[in-house]
């Protein structure tokens, strides 16, 4: 018989989404204000980076192990303990006074932050009964998509209206209010206060952060260092790979492992976590792609570019409450992620007819396609993943899962950025091919420019080498235009290639 008092679930719900809306928005709000860290720090544009670099890394050590750390220590005092950390070290790095100390707290905020999504997650799975569950992840999703879309505006405000510091200041106020709902509301299931004595698995632990640590830091340096060619990265790839290997082997071994592969065995579960890799590969490279091309292509500031990606935002957030409700009615959630899917699909392969003359609206409404193909995705997936696994098991299922959607995102980042350096290399060598003198329309329109320039006052041979340096900046641009377009045609298809993992998602049983 269960001795846990009864809370409301809607102030449960207040309590968990603080800190998570807190944690994503910081995982993406310093980038629009590294320009101003690099002045204010005295640093080079390679080490700036490091203050994200260093976040992402901790971040993805602390993710699949929460579940096994919320075990060891009770997960409410875990919960609140990561919030104090998160705060403190979010008020340490807007007081840096140089880019070593405020690396050595962005790790620290990392570390807090990877504890607090999954664990918002299991309290909320176990808060709502099993026919609520798919509103409970409508209003996590919520707080999960918010992020990425309000996070660089925020950043870009304060920091333009404030300083950059400001961006983790604002967190203190907020972590203080979470740490005193967190103490009023939460409540440790009776599991995990009738805890046993666990073992403690230190080569999990070791290996763990070896493992993730290394992947992370080839994903994120990988295209700046020129992947395989550099020995850094070839270095840290083996690394990664051995550490994977035998964590694999020590988990599968250990009785109290960190990560619990043993939840591999519910297929649905398995299936869940590929199509959530995916989602984060498709979800963070357009979220990264499509600002980049409004501001390189497009001569779009950082303002108006993001004003695209709202629209976009509002319609995920606008249907996930309906989302939610369709699973609460009994709709199947795969038949609803099936759909998002294709939309999102659809919505990619819009982006691939977009050219340097399209308007603001060409780009705004496929966005918010593509916004209504993610809020039908992100909610039924995390329901269907998770209804399976048993409530003991929630911790170590929640973390893994949201490790997957990072993972995912760091690899779509990485290979974006990468085909769009080499796409635009061959599509520029393919044009300038065209750019020759037995090409009569090169010879007109370099005529017809030439002859501009010299009518405004440049000499001829001036007039002739600055109409020669339009043609190649044309030819660099549309050779761009053509690399982002082949790249919307590659994240289409990702979004089509998992649709027969769908087929593996068990319906939940209420």
């Amino acid at each position: 018989m269960s001795t846990t008092r009864p809370i409301n679930k809607w102030l449960v719900t207040i309590t968990v989404m603080l800190p998570t809306i807190m944690e994503i928005v910081d995982t993406s709000v310093a980038n629009v204000a590294l320009p101003h860290m690099k002045g204010s720090l005295n640093a080079g544009t390679d080490e700036i980076t490091w203050v994200l670099t260093s976040y992402l890394v901790a971040n993805a050590v602390v993710l699949p192990m929460t579940g096994w750390l919320s075990r060891m220590f009770g997960r409410k005092r875990f919960l609140i303990t990561c919030i104090v950390l998160f705060t403190l070290a979010s008020f340490c790095c807007g007081a840096s006074p140089n880019l070593g100390s405020l690396v050595f707290f962005r790790i620290l905020q990392g570390a807090a932050g990877g504890a607090l999504i999954p664990n918002s997650q299991a309290i909320l799975m176990e808060t709502f009964p099993p026919r609520e569950q798919g509103m409970a992840m409508a209003i996590f999703g919520i707080g999960a998509m918010f992020g990425p879309i309000i996070g660089p505006a925020l950043g870009g405000y304060v920091t333009d209206q404030l300083n950059w510091r400001w961006i983790f200041y604002i967190n203190f106020p907020i972590g203080i209010i979470a740490v005193i709902m967190a103490a009023a509301f939460l409540v440790d299931p009776d599991y995990l206060k009738q805890r046993q004595k666990i073992s403690i698995d230190y080569w999990g632990l070791a290996l763990l952060v070896l493992g993730f640590g290394s992947l992370q830091l080839v994903l994120d340096k990988g295209q700046q260092e020129d992947w395989f060619a550099s020995g850094f990265i070839l270095g840290f790839s083996l690394l990664a790979l051995l550490a994977l290997i035998a964590l694999l082997w020590v988990e599968l071994r250990h009785p109290d492992p960190i990560i619990n592969l043993r939840l591999f065995r519910y297929l649905s579960y398995a299936a869940g976590n590929a199509l959530m890799f995916v989602f984060g590969f498709c979800l963070y490279s357009t979220i990264m792609l499509i600002p980049l091309f409004l501001q390189t292509l497009m001569g779009y500031d950082a303002t108006r570019a993001g004003m695209v990606l709202a629209p976009g935002g509002v319609v995920t957030l606008c249907v996930m409450p309906f989302v939610g409700a369709a699973l609460s009615r009994g709709v199947q959630g795969r038949v609803i992620v099936c759909g998002g899917l294709c939309i999102g699909a659809t919505a990619m392969f819009i982006m691939q007819g977009l050219t340097l003359e399209a308007s603001y609206w060409d780009f705004v409404w496929p966005r918010m396609v593509l916004g209504l193909g993610l809020g039908m995705i992100f909610v039924p997936l995390t329901t269907a993943t998770l209804a399976a696994i048993p409530k003991p098991e929630m911790g170590n299922a929640t973390g893994v899962f949201n490790l997957l959607r990072n993972i995912g995102g760091s690899v779509g980042i990485a290979v974006s950025a990468t085909l769009l350096q080499r796409f635009s290399q061959h599509y520029q060598n393919v044009l300038v091919a065209h750019a020759t003198p037995m090409n009569p329309l090169f010879q007109d329109k370099l005529a017809a420019l030439t002859q501009v320039l010299t009518h405004r006052g440049l000499a001829e041979g001036e007039a002739g080498a600055s109409a020669l340096g339009l043609l190649y900046a044309t030819i660099q641009h549309q050779a761009g235009i053509l690399a982002y377009n082949h790249i919307f045609w590659i994240i289409g298809i990702a979004f089509l290639s998992v649709i027969p993992f769908l087929l593996l998602l068990r319906r939940p049983q209420h």
